[in-house]
């Protein structure tokens, strides 16, 4: 089933990161590499990171395959995806919760703290996203977006997971990732945000 999932949050980050190199008008090879990067650069980071070298997408070939099809997917019919703009929101929330947990665990794996847990699981959730961001030439979203919580969502949801491991280890994989979908998408319902300078 987690397996099931990581493939499923993996192919939809792929598919936010074709779509932002339609809209800021790439060639295919540009849709692909955002592609690429965003489905695979956050839990790339994170095995650099704690020591697992290579990192484990990159040895994924399945995977990465997948990836270029549906960035090549998402390049041809990029109308009827960017329609899917809801499901596509909540997909992608449902893959953060379930990349920060498990970059969470992997941080226990590697005896890290509190602080360091919570950042491998934030960077394993964002760190896709914040490449994308840079490559096409914008200041990272999860720096200024008001209205939606994500990278603190997602380093909230490994603390849990930090919290909870010692106790039960499926329960907190399955709570982290909960707390970080419930913050993201009740913050944004409930207009939430972190303070901004006066």
């Amino acid at each position: 089933m987690v397996e099931a999932l990581i493939w499923l949050g993996t192919l939809v980050f792929a598919a936010t990161g074709a779509l932002k190199g339609v809209e800021k008008g790439f060639d295919l090879l540009g849709v692909l590499v955002l592609a690429t990067v965003t489905a695979v650069g956050g839990g790339s980071i994170r095995d650099v990171l704690v020591g697992t070298l290579p990192p484990s997408a990159l040895r994924n070939e399945p995977l990465l395959w997948s990836v270029a099809l549906i960035g090549l997917l998402v390049f041809r019919f990029h109308p009827r995806v960017q329609a899917l703009e809801r499901p596509i929101y909540y997909l992608d929330t449902l893959g953060l919760g379930l990349f920060a947990a498990l970059g969470a665990e992997r941080g226990l794996e590697a005896g890290l703290g509190p602080f360091g847990v919570a950042l491998a699981g934030t960077l394993s959730g964002v760190g896709g996203g914040v490449l994308r961001d840079v490559l096409s030439g914008e200041v990272p979203g999860i720096l200024y977006r008001a209205g939606d919580l994500y990278a603190s969502a997602a380093f909230l949801g490994a603390l849990v997971v930090y919290a909870l491991h010692p106790h039960q280890e499926e329960a907190a994989l399955f709570l982290g990732a909960l707390a970080t979908v419930l913050l993201r998408v009740f913050g944004r319902r409930l207009g939430l945000r972190l303070p901004t300078p006066k």
